[in-house]
C-alpha cells in the first residue's frame, strides 16, 4: 500500500486496535470473535501494508513499538468516529426490528430475564435480542451492548441511567448442606461454616467483613466468577452465599440462612447511550425492562 494511500482494510485496523488494547492475540481474537490465526494474519498484513513493525513480543504478551504507539492514537480516534456513526444511525431507525444487545450478570440473565424476554417477543416479534451475560461493566460507548442492567450507577456523562428498583438479597445454603453442617443461629456461628466464592477470596472477605461476619479467606474454598456456576455449587451443598431474593425464592433445595438478619439492599440500574435512547427499538426494550424490573420486589 503506498504511503499516501487511504485505501486500507478496516478489519486489519480493528485487529490491530484489539491486539493493542488486549495485549495478546488470543485475547484480541476472543474479543472480535475470530480465530487467533486469522487475527494474527490481519495484524501481519497491516504491518506489511504500512511497512512498519507495530508489535514486539515480550514473554507471552505483545508490546507496542514506537510506531505502533503513534498509530494507536489515530486508530482509536477512527474507532470513536465509527462508533458515533453507528450510534446516530441506530438512533434514527424507526422500525421495531433488528438486534438489541442486553448485558446483565450471569445470574440475572439466567433467572430474571426470561419472563421479560417472553413479553418482549409478544410485543415486538421482529426484534432480535442477544443477552451478553457478564459480570463486568460492558462498554456501552463501544457498542458491546445497547442496554445494561447493573447494580451500580455508571458515571459516564453520555449515558442515561435510571434507578428502576431496589431489591433485597439474603444468605442461602442448600438444605443438604445445613442438614450436614448445622443451621447457624447467630452471626458468630458462621465461623464454623464454608462460603461460596463469587469473586476472589479477598474481595469476598471485603464484602462480608463490614456485615460483621467472622470470615477469612480460608472460609472460601470453592467458587466461580461465573455467577450461575457459583449458585449451582451452592445448590449442590458446597456452602453459604448471598443472593437476590427473587433467585433464592425459586431455587429448589435452598433455604435462607439467618432470616432474622436485615436484607442487603441491591439497587437495579438500567443504562443506555443517549443516542440509542432516541431509537424506537431501544426505547421499547428499555421501557419494557423498566416496567418489569420496577414491579414490587420479592421478599
Amino acid at each position: 500500500m503506498p504511503a499516501n494511500s487511504t485505501d486500507f482494510d478496516w478489519n486489519h485496523m480493528r485487529a490491530f486496535l484489539a491486539t493493542a488494547e488486549e495485549g495478546s492475540l488470543s485475547a484480541a481474537a476472543r474479543r472480535l470473535g475470530l480465530t487467533q490465526p486469522t487475527l494474527g494474519r490481519q495484524v501481519s498484513t497491516l504491518e506489511e501494508e504500512l511497512k512498519l513493525m507495530l508489535f514486539e513480543r515480550v514473554g507471552r504478551n505483545l508490546q507496542l513499538t514506537t510506531a505502533g504507539t503513534e498509530l494507536l492514537q489515530h486508530v482509536q480516534a477512527m474507532q470513536r468516529a465509527a462508533d458515533q456513526v453507528s450510534l446516530v444511525a441506530t438512533g434514527q431507525s424507526k422500525t421495531i426490528e433488528g438486534l438489541v444487545r442486553i448485558t446483565a450478570s450471569e445470574v440475572f440473565s439466567a433467572y430474571l430475564l426470561p419472563p421479560i424476554l417472553e413479553d418482549l417477543r409478544n410485543r415486538a416479534p421482529q426484534l432480535e435480542i442477544e443477552i451478553v451475560a457478564a459480570n463486568d461493566l460492558r462498554d456501552l460507548m463501544r457498542r458491546e451492548a445497547d442496554i445494561a442492567i447493573r447494580h451500580v450507577r455508571p458515571d459516564q456523562p453520555d449515558l442515561i441511567a435510571r434507578l428502576v428498583n431496589e431489591t433485597d438479597a439474603h444468605f442461602y445454603a442448600a438444605t443438604r448442606y445445613l442438614d450436614h453442617k448445622g443451621r447457624p443461629n447467630s452471626v458468630e456461628d458462621l465461623a464454623d461454616h464454608e462460603f461460596l466464592n463469587f469473586s476472589t477470596p479477598a474481595n469476598m472477605v471485603g464484602f462480608y467483613k463490614p456485615l460483621g461476619f467472622p470470615v477469612t479467606e480460608k472460609h472460601f474454598l470453592m467458587g466461580s466468577e461465573n455467577g450461575v456456576v457459583a449458585w449451582e455449587l451452592l445448590r449442590q451443598g458446597f456452602g453459604i452465599a448471598a443472593m437476590m431474593a427473587e433467585v433464592g425464592r425459586v431455587t429448589p433445595g435452598v433455604e435462607q440462612v439467618l432470616p432474622q438478619l436485615d436484607p442487603i439492599k441491591v439497587p437495579i440500574w438500567l443504562t443506555t447511550h443517549r443516542e440509542l435512547h432516541t431509537s424506537p427499538k431501544i426505547r421499547l426494550v428499555f421501557d419494557v425492562l423498566a416496567e418489569h424490573l420496577g414491579k414490587k420486589k420479592a421478599r
